[in-house]
């Protein structure tokens, strides 16, 4: 006697957004907004630490790629799941590295966005797109 094998999803295959994945591109929003006030108090203050102002030119571009990236993942959009990660690590070292400061709103940032594609992108995955 063979057994009847079904294929499973486990998976929800509806394309609406849910309030978890609302709530987690909200998080996101509030903790890049955070690192963003991080580097505009850095900005105010850069002659008394000596930051040169080529600097913040990088780190506010890289401030706005990351909100692209969200309104990229919000509209299902693939490439904003390879950036926001990029820009995130990318603000990350360079305020290690230049400032030798450790944003502890970056590190909670990446704590979400990983929590976020567990439960959020995989089960969606095949409705984001390039």
């Amino acid at each position: 006697m063979e057994k009847e094998y079904k294929e499973y999803n486990y998976f929800d295959e509806n394309p609406k957004k849910g309030w978890g994945f609302i709530l987690t591109l909200a998080s996101l929003v509030l903790f890049t907004f955070m690192g963003i006030g991080i580097d505009f108090d850095e900005y105010l203050q850069h002659e008394i630490l000596n930051i040169p102002k080529g600097y913040f030119y990088i780190i506010f571009s890289v401030n706005i790629l990351m909100l692209v990236a969200i309104v990229l993942m919000y509209f299902y959009r693939k490439e904003g799941l390879v950036i926001f990660p990029i820009m995130l690590l990318t603000h990350f070292f360079m305020q290690n590295y230049y400032l030798s400061t450790f944003l502890y709103s970056d590190v909670m940032n990446l704590f979400i966005f990983t929590g976020f594609g567990m439960l959020a992108i995989i089960p969606k995955w095949k409705f984001f797109r390039w």
